[in-house]
């Protein structure tokens, strides 16, 4: 496997992560922040580029990807999970939202139009080419790699350097909570991009690419999808630095709600009339790359799992379905989504990170099931208070942890129970190994 396949690899797994959330998110943090953006910007990218990265290696290190990560715990639980994730972030969420977000910050910013035709009209043409570009799987590294993330780049790049020449280098005092705690307040953004559940399905879509391309052996596969992984990282990294630092140095006189207000006026400064265009470019081209990454993400998947239905027939069917949903308006497929996710999204945490450990420190099944029963107790409690239910005695027991109130009350909790499990699983093999040396004597 040459190393220009990995560099395409590398391309494609940026583009499938910089959607459209991704690139709204930096600006608002750099206005924000104001002179205490470093450390913003640090944290931001713990959470939205380091631990997707580890997603990435923790699939690729496993032998089945997300099915072998959650049977560690128990075969059901493994095969529900990666059906439940798979199908949150692909067919009724990632997908029509991907659709719906370039509709409302891309088309409607360039052509000025709104209503139930418009965005039927744009849906049905952003899916067509969504889905002629993932019929053919091994064609998705050409496609995107070769030609697609270039193009991202290049107009990005435009926008970034234009605007490093005509903004000056100011800015306003940090408000909010970035003027007491910036670091943690960076680690939250990033963590609420939820990249790391994103990261769980792109993992095997660039395992599969390598495959295709020649990779044969685990640990070419391994070492492949690192190389990948790293410079889809680097990448991130600029990125959203550049994004963050525009949001930093903007004149903010007219005051901002959020990030693609905050692009959408610089692109207007900086080229006029076609500011608009600019933006709804890098919008489209964004949601379009990842809408082809989760479509063949979901599709080789669920192919896997019943390969009597054929890839492009489940390509076909995650066009439809993310078509019909994406009509529902992005307000809506928000509010349905965040339930949901608030409950997968801890829990997938804990497996990447317990999965790494695993690598280094030994198999622990207890320490799976523990860590995870309990992160699923304050995730369900998430889920409860996100659909309007009134847990006042709950929250007196498990709201003691800290940062409860941001929602990561479930951390402590679930890395004592992973401990916990760890130590009692190789106190048994010791005991065991002992016994057996005893008893042979």
């Amino acid at each position: 496997m040459s190393r220009t396949n990995v560099v395409f690899a590398g391309f494609m797994l940026f583009s499938l992560f910089f959607g459209a959330g991704n690139l709204i998110f930096p600006p608002l943090l750099g206005l924000e922040s104001g002179s205490s953006f470093g450390s913003a910007i640090a944290g931001f990218l713990i959470t939205g580029v380091l631990l997707p990265f580890m997603a990435i290696m923790a699939v690729a290190l496993s032998d089945n990807g997300l099915v072998s990560m959650g049977n560690r715990v128990h075969y059901v639980f493994g095969m529900a999970f990666a059906i439940i994730i798979y199908l949150s972030i692909g067919a009724f969420y990632g997908i029509p939202r991907a659709s719906s977000v370039a509709y409302e910050l891309g088309f409607k910013q360039v052509f000025h139009v709104d209503g139930g035709f418009a965005l039927a009209a744009f849906s049905l043409v952003f899916f067509g080419i969504t889905y002629l570009i993932s019929l053919n799987p091994k064609k998705i590294v050409d496609r995107i790699g070769q030609y697609l993330t270039p193009l991202l780049l290049l107009v990005l790049a435009v926008l970034v350097i234009r605007a490093f020449f005509t903004f000056g280098n100011v800015s306003s005092p940090a408000v909010g909570k970035y003027a007491s705690s910036p670091l943690v307040t960076g680690i939250l953004e990033g963590y609420f991009t939820m990249d790391a559940v994103a990261a769980l399905a792109f993992g095997i879509v660039v395992v599969n690419a390598l495959k295709d391309k020649g990779a044969i052996s685990k640990s070419e596969l391994v070492k492949g999808t690192f190389g990948a992984a790293l410079i889809a990282g680097l990448g991130l990294v600029v990125v959203y630095f550049s994004l963050g630092w525009i949001g930093r140095v903007i004149p903010n006189e007219n005051g901002f709600e959020n990030g693609a207000e905050i692009l959408t006026f610089a692109a207007s400064l900086l080229f006029g009339g076609g500011g608009a265009f600019l933006f709804g470019i890098i919008v489209i081209l964004a949601c379009l790359t990842t809408c082809v990454g989760l479509i063949n993400a979901c599709s080789r998947f669920f192919n896997e799992i019943n390969p009597k239905i054929s890839y492009r027939s489940y390509v076909a069917v995650f066009v439809i379905v993310g078509l019909l949903v994406s009509n529902l308006g992005l307000n809506l497929i928000l509010k349905l989504a965040i339930p949901l996710l608030v409950f997968i999204y801890p829990i997938a945490i804990v497996l990447i990170i317990l999965s790494l450990f695993e690598h280094i420190a030994g198999k622990s099944r207890l320490m799976f099931r523990l860590s995870v029963a309990v992160t699923s107790v304050y995730a369900l409690y998430q889920v409860l208070i996100s659909i309007g239910f009134q847990l006042e005695l709950a929250t007196n027991w498990i709201g003691i942890t800290p940062f409860f109130e941001q929602g990561l009350g479930w951390i402590l909790p679930a890395f004592l129970a992973a401990m916990a499990g760890y130590g009692i699983d190789k106190f048994k093999d010791k005991f065991t190994e002992e016994w057996k040396e005893n008893s042979s004597l």
